[in-house]
């Protein structure tokens, strides 16, 4: 399996609780309604905790700037990733997801990337 990892900052006009609740409730439920047609096998979403512990463990090392929260969207293989949009109703899902982003991600400082997980412990 491959992931396409999905590093998310909000958009510098949405709070972060907005944020937080539309992409958890509304984004979501959009994905979840595509997943059959673009082949994801498995989402989740990482929502960063607010509080102290984020800020000192920025701190300790001079972190730059934190992720609002990360998404990984798993596929069977990076040719079924490929292959996810390659049809008229694939194309047409990821242009509607897209787009929906788009009212509350910042896509410019927002990387994404494909990745295979490398399991150390567990």
């Amino acid at each position: 399996m491959v992931k396409l990892v999905f590093c998310l900052r909000r958009r510098s006009d949405i709070s972060a609780e907005e944020f937080h609740r539309y992409w958890g409730q509304e984004h979501a439920a959009l994905v979840t309604g595509y997943a059959e047609v673009l082949g994801i096998r498995r989402y989740v979403q990482l929502h960063t905790e607010p509080g102290p512990a984020n800020a000192a463990l920025a701190a300790s090392r001079g972190a730059p700037e934190p992720y609002d929260g990360i998404a990984e969207l798993w596929f069977d293989d990076a040719e079924a990733l490929a292959a996810s949009a390659a049809t008229g109703e694939g194309m047409a899902a990821a242009i509607d997801l897209a787009h929906d982003e788009e009212r509350f991600i910042d896509h410019s400082r927002s990387p994404l990337f494909v990745a295979a997980e490398q399991v150390i412990i567990g």
